[in-house]
């Protein structure tokens, strides 16, 4: 089944993780062990959540680091649907 615009995990993590409980990107980027700012990309969704950006959120928020980049093949997706259908494209006929 095909979500309708799935979120960045960015918004995923703002959310559930920094909103609700009052906590800072800058804490939680010293947790990740990387910088306030490139925390700050992630969850304002201007930087993509690497593999080992998944493994990191992992340890220090929860989830598989599956679920993460999950979350962000779907968003991804989604985006370059909304971009180009590409509906000009046919299926290659295999013989059988």
């Amino acid at each position: 089944m095909r979500m309708h615009n799935p979120p960045h995990p960015g918004e995923v993590i703002d959310g559930l993780y920094l909103e609700p409980f009052n906590v800072s990107t800058r804490t939680i980027a010293a947790r990740l062990g990387v910088s306030p700012s490139t925390f700050a990309r992630v969850v304002s969704g201007k930087s993509a959540v690497s593999p080992d950006m998944a493994i990191r959120l992992s340890k220090v928020l929860g989830r598989s680091p599956q679920s993460w980049l999950q979350m962000q093949a779907n968003h991804d997706l989604w985006i370059a649907q909304q971009q180009n259908s590409h509906d000009e494209l046919m299926a290659y006929e295999f013989a059988s």
